[in-house]
């Protein structure tokens, strides 16, 4: 008699790795110095910011001075890109998608400041492929990011799960971040970032990966 077997399918895949420079010219101090420079002179960035991201500072809206496409005016966020392709490389791998690597560029890149009492409410990331965020200073006590399950709003009398269920099992799942760690996701997966307690501020660099019209393959390519 055949054993019953449980199999895990639709899985949700995170990449959650350290991001090391290598030849690529950047350091986590670079990052951070050229980041506050950016707030300084970011009018536009700090008009947003004010209106759509209390206590905080963001580069996201700033779509005028370039300030949400980092990597096209920084070589040091240049660098950084081209450490995160390497990642995006095997991401792509790991979801099995049909694509190149190619098929795929970073669109955006922008820099978040969370101050003491930030937060980022639950969002996606709909018009691109894969999103993610490279922390460059996560102080003791800083915000997590927190994942939802995608399936949410299809439960019908589902349930709650178990606290200390296995993570494969849980709603909406903590990921710590660490200083030089990058994670990337699917950009469809809702994600926040809870309310900072910390008083010492929270840098991250977030970006987003979109189809690159020069290198999609045609119907009649290999």
């Amino acid at each position: 008699m055949s054993q019953a077997k449980i199999k895990t399918l639709f899985a949700t895949q995170i990449h959650y790795k350290k991001l090391t420079p290598k030849l690529h010219s950047w350091s986590l101090s670079d990052l951070k110095k050229e980041a506050y420079q950016i707030q300084k002179s970011d009018r536009p960035g700090q008009i947003w910011s004010a209106q759509n991201y209390k206590n905080g500072y963001t580069s996201y809206g700033s779509n005028q001075s370039g300030f949400d496409r980092l990597h096209r005016i920084s070589s040091t966020f240049q660098g950084l890109e081209k450490s995160i392709d390497k990642h995006l490389v095997q991401f792509i791998k790991a979801l099995d998608f049909d694509i190149r690597p190619q098929d795929l560029t970073m669109t955006h890149c922008w820099v978040n400041i969370m101050g003491q009492g930030s937060a980022h409410s639950s969002h996606a990331h709909p018009l691109s492929v894969i999103s993610g965020t490279f922390y460059v200073n996560v102080p003791k006590g800083a915000s997590c990011l927190k994942l939802e399950d995608p399936r949410t709003n299809l439960f019908m009398n589902s349930p709650t799960v178990k606290d200390k269920a296995k993570p494969s099992n849980q709603r909406l799942v903590e990921i710590k971040p660490l200083n030089g760690y990058v994670v990337l996701f699917e950009s469809w997966l809702k994600h926040e970032v809870p309310m900072n307690l910390s008083k010492t501020e929270r840098l991250s660099i977030s970006f987003n990966y979109g189809w690159n019209s020069i290198n999609i393959r045609g119907p009649y390519e290999n």
